[in-house]
Parts: structure tokens; C-alpha cells; sequence
């Protein structure tokens, strides 16, 4: 799931007294799709998101919602690929194909079919139900991303129906699992076990959608490019402990504390790369001041530092200024009366793409500078660095946002959270975030309580997907 840089800066300003929400009127929608295509897309829409596709349940029932309607386009079992991990056999993808002229490799486009959980108490509509209410369709996974997925579906439906026989393959993959971890994500399943089936020239992954929209105006259209990696670390402290009458100067607790407090002020050098360095270079244009300066600073080829310290004074910019690690989880001791034996932190580090596991491992333990803490890295961690922003993909793209929303820019971002894009660029497919709906910066419902779509929106990125996709599978 996408998460914008603006966004993450105001989603904490959006909350008002009625309702929870900030309320703004979205801007008029850009051009729709026909009539058919619409009703097309509103009918996909629906279904899926009234299937309960979270990671308990899995996504066969979505994978089955989507390969019906494919097969009644005219899509054959030749063309179309039901796969799930033995292991997680209702974590179920779905990869389909149309076959094109064979002018050089495929496009991808990927997105996944499960959702985060959603509990009725929480909301004030029932969340797998799709309803439409007061100009929004609401529903879990009506912005993340259960919207792209019904666009990539009507828009691949449409240029099966039209004849269109593109010069490259366009391939269509519906993923498991992206939401809780990587062992039943269906993406690095597919480019792990299916590669053949899902290779491509370049990916285009819509999670999350691309434009940004502040009180009713059209900001930008960002292209995700790269992504930070996350990988989390454990901290850890042992010793004999013993009774609490008699306090030890090797109490568990303070030590994992003091090694705590020094991590908290330790900073990962600043750095750019290809795709911050053109961010903060069309960023500045809509800046004032100082900060207009500093990035036209950061958008050179060497870091000037004190621009960077005064960016970073931003959380959001931060971010993606350099590598983060912040203590999110604490456990120690069993019994009030005894001192603790252990003490355990969680620690959530989010990488720069051109980072390692290890020497992230390397750079906590000489900031907590205590050889006594052991820092272990959790879980499996994958990482990839950026696509660097494709100019024949950056002009095409703008081309179409051009041809949907006049005088939007569109400029490459680096995304601190993640999506699946990382598993296809790890295999060496070129990945690029961009999807056709837009965001409201102050009212960001991704993943909580009664999550939403505008309808004009909606249909109005259908539209901009199938112009895109289009465009994308002519050959150069």
C-alpha cells in the first residue's frame, strides 16, 4: 500500500469533531470510460469488495469472482493461470495474458486482492458491503486496492472486447497476501516459482493510487519509483536477575534502556538518489523560502548536509533523507518482585535501497555501543533498489495524466512504506507505482475505518487505466 509523503505529514490534521473526518469537495473527475465499461467495473468493484479477503480467508474468492469474468470476455484457460502456493492453498493469484505482436518483452501490471481486517464495531457501515452513500462507494479495500484492481480488470476486459492486439504482451497479475508478510505474499511466490509467467520489460503496480489532491486542488501525480526496505531488529539483554530487595548494577531493564536512548540519537548519514533527487527538484516549485532552496540544494548530485538538516526538520521529508530505526515494542521481567532476566526491544528500521541488512545490524550495535545488547534481525527481509525514473516511461505517463487532468506534473517519489513492487524488482523487472485514482491528503482512510472512493473518481481512474495501459504496450 501506497502512503504519500503530504499524506503522512496530515493525515494526523485530518480529524474533525463530526464524523472523524475532514470534509473537502473532491474536484470534478477527469474523462470517463463508456457506459459499458463503467457498469463493467462497478459490478467487479462490488463483488470483490464484498468478499472478506483478509489473511485469515484468504483471496480464492476474489480469484474466482475475476477469472469468471475474464472467461466471459473471452479470455481461455490457455490464457489464464490459477496458482497458489501449495502450502497456503487459499492464498490464491491469478495471472492472465494478452498475447501481442511480440515486439520485445511484456508489460506487467500487478496488484493484489486481499485486504486489511475490518471490524463492524469500527465503522459506521457495515465494511464488506459495498454501499454507495453520499457521492463515495465505501467498503474495505475501496482505496487500497480493491478499486485498481476492478480498474485493471474493466480496462484489460475492454481491450479484449475492442480486438486491441498490442505490440508487447500485456500481463495481468492479481496477487495474494501483500498485507501481513512475505512467506504468503503472491507476488514473490509468482516471481520465485512462475517467473515465466510473470517476466516483464517493466511492472506497473497501482496500489494505492498516484494523484494528491488538497482542499479540492490537483497537487501532483506521483510515479512510485523505489521504496525504503523494512526490516526489524530485536534488541536484546540477559542476565541472572534476582530478587528486587537487592538491586544489581546489571539490571536488564536500564541497560537495554541506555542502549535504547542512544540509538534514539543516532542518525543515518543523509543521502539522495536518482529518484529523491528529481522529487525534491519539482517539490521546490511549490515551495517558498528556505525550503525552496534547500531542495533545489537536494536536487544536485552531492548532499549538501545543511539543506538536509533543515528538510529533515520535516518527519515526512525525513523519511526519505535517510535510513530510519525507531523503537516501536518493550518486554522485560515476569514477576513485580524480581528483577527482570531479560529485556526485549523491537526496533523497526526502514532502509535506503542501496542499504544491507547487515550493515544496518552494524550501524545499531556501534550506536547502542554495548556488546552485552544482541541485535538479531527478524523474519525474512527482502530488499531491491530503485528503477530509476524511465524518461520514455516518465513522458508517456504524463502524456496520459496530461490527456485526463490538464497542467498536473507527474514526478517520480520514493516511498517509505512498501508494496510488491519490491519482489519484482529484486528479479531485475523494472517496477513503477502508478494508479489512476486520487488521494485527498487530509482524509487518508487506507487501511481504517470506513474506507471510501469518490464514484467520479472511481470511474475517472478506470479510464486512466485503460489510456495507460494502452499506451504502455506500443512498442518504442
Amino acid at each position: 500500500m501506497k502512503t504519500t509523503i503530504r499524506a503522512a505529514l496530515l493525515a494526523a490534521t485530518s480529524l474533525v469533531i463530526s464524523g472523524g473526518f475532514a470534509a473537502a469537495s473532491p474536484p470534478s473527475p477527469g474523462p470517463m470510460p463508456p457506459l459499458d465499461n463503467q457498469k463493467l467495473a462497478h459490478d467487479i468493484f462490488k463483488e470483490i469488495v464484498e468478499i472478506r479477503s483478509v489473511h485469515d480467508a484468504g483471496t480464492k474468492g476474489v480469484a474466482d469472482i475475476l477469472v469468471r469474468y475474464l472467461k466471459v470476455a473471452g479470455f481461455t484457460d490457455a490464457d489464464i493461470h490459477v496458482l497458489a502456493d501449495e502450502k497456503y492453498p487459499n492464498q490464491v493469484n491469478v495471472v492472465v495474458r494478452l498475447t501481442g505482436k511480440g515486439k520485445g518483452k511484456a508489460v506487467l501490471w500487478n496488484g493484489h486482492m486481499d485486504v486489511v481486517e475490518a471490524k463492524s464495531k469500527d465503522w459506521s457501515l457495515p465494511p464488506f458491503q459495498f454501499t454507495e452513500k453520499d457521492g463515495y462507494f465505501y467498503g474495505r479495500g475501496t482505496s487500497d486496492m480493491k478499486d485498481e484492481v476492478a480498474a485493471v480488470a474493466a480496462s484489460f476486459i475492454r481491450l479484449k472486447k475492442e480486438g486491441f492486439i498490442p505490440d508487447h504482451d500485456i500481463v495481468v497479475a492479481f496477487t495474494a497476501d501483500e498485507e501481513v508478510g512475505e512467506e504468503q505474499d503472491g507476488m514473490w511466490y509468482l516471481v520465485r516459482e512462475h517467473k515465466p509467467l510473470v517476466d516483464a520489460e517493466m511492472a506497473i503496480n497501482p496500489d494505492g493510487g498516484s494523484g494528491e489532491i488538497d482542499n479540492g486542488n490537483r497537487l501532483d501525480f506521483e510515479i512510485e519509483t523505489s521504496q525504503k526496505t523494512y526490516v526489524t531488529f530485536t534488541l536484546e539483554t540477559t542476565n541472572k536477575g534476582g530478587h528486587s530487595s537487592e538491586p544489581r548494577p546489571d539490571n536488564a531493564i536500564y541497560r537495554l534502556a541506555n542502549g535504547l536512548v542512544r540509538l534514539e540519537h543516532y542518525e543515518f548519514p543523509f543521502k539522495t538518489n536518482a529518484t529523491t533527487r528529481v522529487y525534491f527538484a519539482k517539490t521546490a516549485l511549490t515551495q517558498t523560502g528556505q525550503m525552496r532552496t534547500d531542495m533545489r540544494a537536494l536536487a544536485g548530485p552531492k548532499i549538501d548536509l545543511d539543506a538536509a538538516k533543515r528538510v529533515a526538520a520535516d518527519p515526512p521529508f525525513n523519511a526519505i533523507l535517510h535510513s530510519t530505526c525507531v523503537a516501536t515494542m518493550l518486554s522485560a521481567g515476569h514477576q513485580e518482585n524480581a528483577l527482570a532476566q531479560s529485556a526485549t526491544a523491537t526496533v523497526q528500521c526502514r532502509i535506503m535501497p542501496d542499504e544491507t541488512v547487515d550493515g544496518t545490524k552494524a550501524a545499531i550495535e556501534a550506536a547502542i555501543a554495548d556488546p552485552e545488547i544482541a541485535v538479531t534481525p527478524l523474519g525474512i527481509v527482502v530488499s531491491a533498489g530503485e528503477s530509476p525514473p524511465n524518461p520514455s516511461l516518465m513522458a508517456k505517463v504524463q502524456q496520459v495524466v496530461q490527456s485526463m487532468w490538464p497542467g498536473v506534473t507527474a514526478i517520480p517519489y520514493m516511498a517509505a512504506g512498501a508494496s510488491d513492487s519490491i519482489f519484482t524488482r529484486q528479479v531485475g523487472i523494472p517496477s513503477y507505482g502508478i494508479g489512476g485514482g486520487w488521494n485527498d491528503i487530509h482524509d487518508i482512510r487506507m487501511h481504517g475505518r470506513d474506507e471510501r472512493h469518490e464514484i467520479g473518481d472511481f470511474y475517472s481512474s478506470v479510464e486512466f487505466t485503460y489510456r495507460l495501459m494502452k499506451e504502455l504496450s506500443r512498442a518504442k
